[in-house]
């Protein structure tokens, strides 16, 4: 039955927690492709090595599934305002889901979020709070002005619904490799609700009798600049530590602490999966290196997936038989300040054209 129905989420809507479907605000999201990257997969030694394609989705990034599920539900309960604090992506997809189901969207960003997440998140009728710091400064901003406001909280893992939006990737990746699962899952983590989301799916569906066998190795990818889960993670620890002066032109990786730190680590530990760091010069070479032979425009968090693989190879926990999904979050469209900096360092193939022609 699911088989025929509609290629977005929604077709698992069963195991989805809005059962009102008059409440479902849905602007066509999941069921992203999965991309063969073949130059790529030549290059690296790894022949079945595949990017499931997140920018696809409405907003331009995965965070439309966990916020057509946070608003659609909060639609079903009756909210009429709701706010979040977001590195960029989260705002904008709530602010869309919220103008369309005609509820009040805060969204507090730190200053230098990216332009394009700022000014979508006003064009969609949120209204769009620039603070100082990093995103855990805009959460204790968030908290502050929602005293005296009637405003549901719609924070990563501080409600459950995002979650379970996150989580049909994972019922995505085992339809759409006939219910198996890769052997490696490479994932950028900022606030790491995707990751956590799949690993939850993938004891669904063993719970239901989808799946069965070994479950994937999940792989946490961090920037050198802002690493709590990687440091935990070599520690052996059950929760991560504050990281101060969180430094990465990857806003989505920029998260001093997650709030759902705990679970995912045990999703790493579990799984057998690791934990690696990128540096932004890595990221932003790959950015350039995957465009322009692939043809595919990674986000920064996406291209932070690729330079972790290439690690992953020569640590030999990734093998050339392995089959490995790796994760681009969003398009590469929503990070316009970075065209400069990536343009200066890969500028050969501009070429100034004078107006006779001549070059």
């Amino acid at each position: 039955m699911i088989l025929k129905r509609e290629g977005t989420l929604w077709r698992y809507r069963e195991l989805l927690p809005v059962f009102d479907y008059a409440s479902i605000v849905s602007l066509g999201e999941g069921w992203t492709p999965i991309i063969s990257p073949r130059t790529l997969q030549d290059e690296l030694g790894v022949r079945h090595l595949y990017i499931k394609e997140e920018g696809f989705n409405p907003t331009g990034s995965f965070k439309a599934r966990g916020l057509c599920l946070a608003v659609s539900k909060a639609k079903e309960l009756g909210v009429g305002e709701t706010a979040m604090p977001s590195a960029g992506n989260a705002g904008g997809a709530l602010a869309a889901y919220a103008a369309k189901a005609g509820i009040k969207a805060h969204v507090f960003v730190p200053k230098d979020t990216p332009i394009v997440n700022i000014k979508e998140v006003a064009l969609y009728g949120g209204e769009v709070y620039l603070v100082d710091g990093v995103i855990s400064d805009a959460a204790k901003k968030m908290t502050e002005m929602r005293q005296g406001n009637h405003w549901f909280d719609m924070s990563t893992m501080k409600e459950p619904y995002r979650l379970e939006g996150k989580k049909t990737m994972g019922y995505e990746l085992a339809e759409q490799f006939d219910w198996t699962l890769p052997d490696v899952i490479v994932y950028p983590t900022g606030g790491g609700t995707g990751l956590i989301g799949m690993w939850k799916a993938f004891h669904e569906m063993e719970t239901l009798g989808w799946i069965s066998g070994k479950k994937p190795r999940m792989v946490s990818v961090q920037a050198s600049g802002c690493a709590p889960i990687i440091k935990a993670f070599r520690e052996n620890k059950a929760e991560s530590e504050f990281w101060n002066d969180a430094r990465t032109s990857a806003s989505g990786l920029r998260v001093p602490k997650a709030f759902a730190d705990t679970l995912i680590l045990n999703a790493l530990y579990e799984s057998n999966g690791t934990a690696i760091e990128v540096s932004d010069e890595e990221l932003l070479n790959d950015m350039n290196h995957v465009a322009s032979r692939e043809g595919i425009f990674l986000c920064p968090e996406g291209a932070a997936a690729v330079a972790a693989v290439r690690k992953l190879i020569v640590q030999r926990f990734i093998h050339p038989d392995d089959r490995v999904v790796l994760f681009n979050t969003g398009s590469g469209y929503k990070y316009v300040e970075l065209y400069t900096g990536v343009l200066a360092q890969f500028g050969r193939n501009v070429i100034k054209v004078k107006e006779s022609g001549s070059v």
